[in-house]
């Protein structure tokens, strides 16, 4: 899988379009198989329009590169409080346009702007999003040593700190820039001739002590005058200049500039090769010094003449006729006009600029560190699943699934709401249990339109359909058509009964009834799944960096330790189907061989039946909490545990332990948690809790469909195996019929 890696800002002004440009190359020559994305164009209103990092680096990867979206959208998601939205949008594009062949993601950050402050903010939650390791892109400028790590600490701080190691190191741009008298680096067509400077790479590296092995420098690139020098047509354009004469303006470039109010005599000695010089239409002296320079050889970059009066036509046309490759243009503002129009250019690359970009990508590579590239894909990695990927994978899931789930609690506000929901994102086709005007007055009052994906039956209309089968189901308790019909008036046995005929793949319940009210009709009517004895519950935390599985937090008490191995397993199993890698922690009060007592016990007798079971799994135990998801401790109490510190699937000793857990960490850190999803049921029911909102509930379905779509094929490989066996055994008896017969 390709690791993702995100060029961070931190600063304004730091070249991140530079970096991201100069790293691309230094990987793709370096042979790593690598992509681009970026998540925020900037400065875009229009969600159409070109991105310049993506049209430049189109023709250097091997698949289309996502579109980004604009600046306006993600700021609209945002301040409306779908910050949730932004960020599965971004991992959707990211998951749609990301080739299957590729070692590394490039990504490119979210710039900081004056309009722009919380880029920081919201690049941090997109590296958590796509499970981004961080590059630092940092500029000097006028700092000392000491100012620039603090700007750089407090920046790290946002990411973790300069010591977590999902924030891997740095890269020092623009060292040794020359500095304008506000400490900024000066624009390219400056002429400015001042001593100030920003610190160099040897000055970083003497008085630096930030950066060490936790936090290296990655790459020092240092300023080189005239790399982002643009050509002559390019200033024209900029300017709106009309074109005197055009000369070799497409490759001619202005490295620097000179504005010539001086006598002609003072000016000589400024025109150099690559030097744009600016004066107005009616010096002649200074227009022939300039064409007298060029014949003599001397390659300026060209010549803008200002104001609004027109250059002497006799002068133009000798001129003309005798530096036929100088460019000439003319503008209408004054000389003071057009030097700050000159200084307002921008440094971007032009999308045809095949020179200037290869120069400046050529090199920034050259200063990367070549060992860190060398070293850094890892052929093991995994990518960690964050919350906005989880949901994103559980929608397109479901999506692709198409099952029919059905909601007993018809016409409950919130699950109206979630049904609609389902419907509109094509997450599951939703039939709802409840009077017809019953539920649509409750979808209009909350301002919802109940179309297609969506059916409403009345129960009283559909029961005596499901009498039979109830009689016929539970004829062994005494069942009869009087008290089935009565047990019918529960939606959720109807509703039970609906799936048990696969009328509709999945059930949805709990928004007002209890979990036993959910859970006891399945399992009377369902029952569980072949070669399963036990029904438990997962919930998938969704913390801010990856999601975690928690089992059994709903339903067993206190399972004895056969039954506990049981849920380590069914846990280990959901978690792996819903793309999350299965690390079992088995956990106790007690590490290891620490404690004793019958709880731990139990543990440890639990841990050594699932590791036999399944030795495919990573299952270790008992683990302390802490032990199980914090490496500092786990390489303490836990050093040769290839669990501990990474656990990914929590498997509590009883409910009472699993419930606290699950609530303690769901309120006191404010984390989303979807569930409980039912294990070992013949077909998919899941409870709800009866504070669920609208989304638990549309996520609850998510699951209920892929469970559905999961069960429908282990059921036909049941009953093929079941076909196969029963074959065989027709085969063997007819052999021995034939034995007896002869």
């Amino acid at each position: 899988m390709a690791q993702a890696l995100m060029l961070a800002p931190a600063g304004i002004g730091v070249g991140l379009k530079t970096a991201v440009l100069g790293l691309f190359h230094a990987m793709d020559r370096q042979g790593i198989k690598v992509h681009f994305f970026k998540p925020i164009a900037e400065n875009q209103t229009d969600a159409g329009a070109e991105d310049r990092t993506v049209a430049l680096l189109q023709g250097s990867c091997e698949q289309p590169i996502g579109q980004p979206l604009s600046m306006r959208e993600a700021e609209h998601l945002v301040s409306s409080g779908r910050g949730d939205e932004l960020l599965e949008e971004i991992v959707a594009r990211y998951e749609q346009s990301r080739p299957q062949g590729s070692e590394v993601v490039l990504i490119e950050g979210v710039i900081p702007t004056a309009n722009q402050p919380y880029a920081t903010r919201i690049n941090k939650e997109i590296a958590k999003a796509l499970d981004a390791q961080v590059v630092l892109v940092a500029a000097p400028a006028a700092d000392s040593v000491e100012s620039f790590e603090d700007h750089i600490e407090i920046t790290a701080a946002a990411y973790g700190g300069v010591r977590n190691k999902r924030l891997i190191g740095c890269l020092l741009n623009k060292l040794g820039a020359p500095l304008d008298n506000n400490g900024r680096s000066q624009p390219e067509l400056t002429d400015y001739t001042g001593s100030r400077q920003s610190l160099t790479a040897e000055e970083m590296s003497e008085q630096s002590t930030i950066f060490g092995d936790h936090f290296p420098v990655l790459g020092e690139i240092p300023w080189r005058d005239g790399i982002n020098a643009p050509r002559i047509s390019d200033v024209a354009k900029h300017m709106n200049a009309s074109v005197i004469n055009a000369g070799d303006m497409d490759s001619r470039r202005a490295r620097r500039v000179i504005m010539c109010a001086r006598t002609v005599a003072n000016v000589l000695e400024e025109l150099r090769p690559g030097t744009l010089v600016v004066t107005p239409a009616d010096r002649d002296d200074v227009m022939l010094a300039a064409g007298l320079a060029a014949l003599n050889g001397v390659e300026l970059a060209g010549l803008i003449l200002t104001g609004d009066r027109e250059p002497d036509p006799r002068v133009i046309e000798q001129f003309g006729a005798a530096n036929s490759t100088l460019p000439v243009l003319k503008v209408q503002t004054n000389s003071w006009q057009t030097a700050m129009d000159l200084q307002r250019m921008d440094n971007e690359i032009p999308l045809d600029d095949a020179e200037r970009l290869n120069r400046i990508q050529e090199e920034t590579a050259r200063h990367i560190d070549a060992e860190w590239l060398n070293s850094y894909v890892d052929s093991e990695y995994q990518r960690r699943l964050s919350p906005p990927a989880f949901r994103y994978n559980l929608i397109q899931r479901a999506r692709s699934a198409a099952k029919t789930i059905v909601l007993p609690e018809g016409d409950e506000p919130r699950t109206v709401k979630a049904a609609a929901i389902c419907a509109k994102r094509g997450i599951a086709r939703c039939v709802l249990l409840g009077k017809p005007e019953e539920v649509h007055r409750v979808a209009q009052n909350q301002g919802i339109e109940l179309g297609d994906g969506i059916d409403v039956f009345d129960p009283d209309e559909i029961r005596g359909n499901y009498i039979g089968r109830l009689v016929e189901l539970r004829a062994h308790k005494g069942m009869t058509e009087i008290i089935a019909e009565e047990q019918l008036a529960d939606n959720v046995v109807l509703g039970t009964l609906m799936l048990e005929l696969g009328h509709v793949d999945g059930l949805v319940s709990g928004a007002v009834h209890t979990t036993a009210n959910t859970i006891r009709p399945p399992l009377q009517l369902i029952k569980t799944a072949p070669g399963t004895n036990l029904v438990s519950s997962v919930f998938f935390m969704c913390l801010p960096d990856q999601v975690l599985v928690y089992g059994d937090c709903a339903i067993n008490p206190d399972p004895n330790a056969e039954q506990l191995a049981d849920i380590a397993i069914q846990s280990a199993d959901s978690a792996m189907a819903f793309g999350i890698p299965p690390r079992v922690a088995m956990i106790s009060y007690s590490t290891g061989a620490s404690g004793q007592g019958s709880d731990v016990d139990k543990v440890r007798e639990a841990t050594r039946i699932a590791q036999q079971k399944r030795p495919d799994l990573l299952i270790d135990g008992p683990l302390q909490y802490d032990a199980a998801v914090m490496e500092s401790v786990a390489r303490s109490k836990a050093p040769n545990s290839a669990v501990a510190g990474q656990a990914t699937v929590f498997v509590f000793p009883d409910l009472n332990t699993g419930n606290t857990t699950y609530k303690a960490v769901q309120r006191s850190a404010d984390v989303i948690s979807i569930g409980p999803m039912l294990q070992g049921m013949r077909k998919p029911v899941n409870d709800l809790s009866r504070g669920a909102l609208v989304d638990d509930i549309v996520f609850t379905i998510a699951l209920t469909a892929i469970q559905a779509d999961s069960t429908a094929d282990q059921t036909v490989a049941a009953d093929n195996s079941a076909v196969a066996a029963e074959a065989q055994a027709q085969k063997a008896r007819a052999e021995q019929s034939e034995t007896t017969t002869a």
